[in-house]
């Protein structure tokens, strides 16, 4: 067995709670773990998730898979989260059932204006050869995903006055979904709906003006009164603009709704900003709140 400590750091042109999210959210670690096509040794590999449940205590399980090689298996358990400034995880690695390593990660977030710096610490044992210059590759690569991701992430949050199970349902209702989809004085109009895991809401949105903005949500992950995925496409079967998640989070008083939308290019992100989409989806969860029922 050999034993070695790796450390990366990484700065980041988005807000720390952005990159946060970028980091533990599943939808968005199912974006930048897979290595990409410009630094991985095969546009051919990939990161298939299948369990992640990003919580003190939560576990998560990976496949990395590239043609003609086995499955690289990760199962990774959470051990300390503490929101927008530690997380701290561990990992074991195998193939055919045959542990190749187990590591202890520790991930730091600072702040910096408007900008944000991650610093990773592995403490890996390897039992395979190459482990350490394997995780040298992935874990570089993987942070520089992550930091294009999260640079063109949007997050958005608003806590709502109403209990987790109403906003969750206002959301999951394919009656109720239409009604307050979209910023104030928009429509929905509906040709199909299926709000399952696999299924899908095409729709046109329309403006007030009476423009028509043609859309389509397919529905990856949907964990009851926790969080749910999807992919944005511009119009039935289109390119896809966005990755997206919700998470809905108890408080005391109310629930916590996040957000969140890689956009699949930096010139998507900056359209978003332009045309001001954080606020139009502030909106959009304002009428979230109101279909909950939170009190006006």
């Amino acid at each position: 067995m050999t034993c070695s400590t790796l450390t990366f750091t990484r700065d980041v042109a988005a807000p720390v709670a952005t990159l946060w999210q970028a980091w533990l959210a599943p939808a968005a670690r199912a974006v930048w773990a897979a290595p990409s096509p410009d630094v991985a040794p095969s546009p051919d590999v990939t990161v298939e998730f299948l369990h992640s449940d990003p919580q003190t205590g939560g576990h998560e399980v990976s496949l990395c898979k590239a043609a003609g090689q086995p499955d690289i298996r990760c199962d990774a358990g959470w051990l300390d989260l503490v929101a927008e400034t530690r997380s701290v995880n561990y990992e074991r690695v195998s193939t055919h059932g045959t542990t190749q390593s187990a590591a202890l990660i520790t991930a730091r977030f600072s702040a910096k204006a408007e900008a944000s710096r991650i610093e990773v610490t592995v403490q890996l044992s390897s039992l395979a050869k190459d482990m350490e210059a394997g995780y040298r590759q992935g874990f570089g690569a993987g942070l520089d995903t992550l930091a294009t991701v999260a640079e063109r992430t949007l997050l958005i949050r608003r806590r709502i006055n109403a209990p987790r199970s109403a906003v969750w349902g206002a959301w999951l209702d394919p009656q109720a979904l239409p009604k307050w989809c979209g910023p104030d004085g928009f429509s929905c109009r509906t040709t199909r709906i299926d709000l399952r895991a696999g299924g899908e809401w095409v729709f046109d949105m329309i403006a007030p003006d009476g423009t028509v903005f043609p859309n389509h949500h397919r529905y990856h992950d949907i964990i009851p009164e926790s969080r749910l995925s999807y992919s944005l496409l511009w119009g039935e079967n289109g390119p896809k603009h966005a990755d997206a998640w919700a998470s809905f989070d108890e408080d005391t008083t109310g629930t916590v709704v996040t957000l969140g939308m890689i956009m699949s290019t930096a010139e998507e992100f900056r359209n978003a900003k332009a045309f001001g989409a954080e606020a139009l989806g502030l909106q959009t969860l304002g009428k979230l709140a109101r279909a909950a029922g939170e009190p006006a």
